[in-house]
């Protein structure tokens, strides 16, 4: 099969394309025949060596899937050849750039049916992201107020849906140019932070603080006091630590995404519903995703990317 891989961390031209062997799923695992996989920032971040993912060399980026089962390992239940799934692939194996991946079976779920197979490889890690920052650190409940820093990207997109859904009274910063896309997500008031403080924006406080913008750290430090006292400042950030206030008792977490079949589950659904929505910004072969990487290291890449196999 063809694969993209590489066999040494560094630029993104050590990624190349090449044959290898179909894999061969194990006990509790199936095969895929990929529809396509997501790419990540942290895709980069692997490749480069920048992040302490441990990976054996040659490894096949692309830790979120989409596509079909292929094949059946033993003890597998609950799927079958032929069924469409989405996962979040553990991302020290090989991943699904790739025409074919082995993947654990309670990693997948039933894919949404409303959307393009390949569209759907876009859920996973990224949709995990938001519902785990919204509800399991940051608690989020209807009524509440969030105020969501770097909305415009692609983990925003869904945490605003998920958080308007929640029946959160929504403040998002985004750019001119993410703005209605913003708005139609379901922010009640959106910040343009290219020309407007969001010490002066925000005039009440909020109960949730979530960051998702790789802003200075003193700025995210003055942040904090738009939080009411007991609330809760929630950052997907890895590399930089959330500052919190002890003294008002305002806590403070740092998200690392875990897969969670039963999440995803809900978050298909939800597309399904309508009330969570894909947005695509490229399709690209293997042969593009160096340059994909090339773009995200430089902090020029806009949109969700998704890889398609050349056969597909």
């Amino acid at each position: 099969m063809k694969a993209v891989r590489f066999h040494e961390f560094g630029a993104p031209g050590v990624l190349t394309i090449e044959d290898v062997e179909q894999p061969v799923p194990g006990s509790g695992e199936v095969r895929i025949r990929v529809a396509a996989s997501g790419f990540n920032p942290a895709d980069n971040g692997i490749r480069a060596g920048s992040l302490p993912i441990p990976v054996t060399l040659p490894h096949i980026p692309g830790y979120d899937v989409a596509g079909t089962i292929d094949a059946l390992g033993s003890d597998v239940t609950g799927f079958a050849v032929g069924d469409a799934v989405i996962g979040f692939l553990p991302m020290t194996a090989d991943g699904a750039a790739a025409e074919f991946v082995v993947a654990p079976a309670d990693v997948l779920v039933a894919a949404p049916s409303s959307i393009p197979l390949t569209d759907a490889a876009a859920l996973p890690s990224v949709g995990l992201t938001a519902w785990q920052a919204l509800f399991d650190e940051g608690s989020l409940r209807s009524g509440q107020r969030i105020l969501i820093v770097g909305a415009g990207g692609t983990v925003g997109g869904y945490a605003v849906e998920l958080a308007a859904k929640a029946g959160a009274y929504v403040i998002a910063t985004a750019s001119p140019r993410s703005r209605a896309s913003v708005t139609a997500a379901g922010a009640d008031e959106v910040v343009d932070h290219t020309t407007t403080p969001l010490l002066d924006a925000v005039t009440e406080q909020v109960d949730v603080l979530l960051n998702l913008a790789p802003i200075d750290p003193a700025e995210f430090e003055a942040l904090v006091g738009l939080v009411r006292d007991g609330g809760i400042v929630v950052s997907t950030t890895a590399w930089m630590p959330a500052p919190s206030d002890e003294a008002r008792g305002v806590r403070s977490t740092v998200v690392f995404v875990r897969s969670d079949a039963q999440q995803l589950a809900e978050l298909a659904s939800l597309v399904d519903s309508g009330d969570l929505h894909i947005e695509i910004a490229r399709r690209v072969p293997f042969g593009e995703l160096a340059s994909i990487h090339e773009q995200s290291a430089a902090g020029t890449l806009r949109g969700k990317v998704v890889v398609v196999p050349d056969n597909a």
